[in-house]
């Protein structure tokens, strides 16, 4: 059975935690590969995954990586597919079905869980559009962790934070077994 966890991340401040994230599952004995959006290189490097995964991650839908396309292949066998962060335009687009991008895509074509750690501002958080989606995609069975309540990259404190990367392990350990 493969033990290949997928981990998304999308452009936000909070990008930085996933790289701990990464790291925590690799030192668990997991394959994880990454992906990462255009929005996401502006905030953490490929070099940083590439030296926690020992391989490049994946910035684009026509990677010559993956001959059928990184959204099919890393798909197949995936044991869980994690987005931290996954900001707004990454919910909304999940929410609505696009596939406007390769993270969305992937998720699209995942048969496996779905594990979503939100990051963005409080009004951000609040706005009704948001929330609908954030439930559309717990109806769909994603699964949310946090976001909690701190200190913003806005320079305030409020509901928006990602959560830190043990809480997400946690959360994951259930399908990590």
């Amino acid at each position: 059975m493969n033990q290949r966890i997928v981990v998304g991340v999308s452009g936000g401040i909070a990008a930085f935690k996933s790289a701990a994230l990464v790291s925590r599952l690799v030192q668990r004995g997991l394959d994880v590969s990454v992906v990462l959006t255009d929005s996401a290189q502006q905030f953490v490097g490929a070099a940083t995954f590439a030296a926690l995964c020992n391989r490049a991650p994946v910035t684009s839908a026509f990677d010559p990586r993956y001959p059928l396309g990184p959204h099919i292949e890393l798909a197949i066998d995936c044991k869980l597919f994690i987005v931290a962060p996954a900001t707004a335009h990454v919910i909304a687009g999940c929410a609505l079905g696009l596939a406007d991008c390769l993270l969305s895509t992937l998720y699209l074509n995942m048969e496996c869980p779905v594990v979503f750690a939100p990051a963005m501002s409080t009004p951000m958080w609040d706005k009704p559009a948001v929330i609908r989606n954030v439930e559309q995609l717990t109806a769909d069975g994603v699964r949310m962790i946090g976001p909690e309540s701190g200190w913003l990259a806005c320079r305030r404190v409020g509901a928006g934070r990602m959560s830190e990367p043990e809480a997400i392990l946690a959360a994951c350990e259930p399908f990590l077994v």
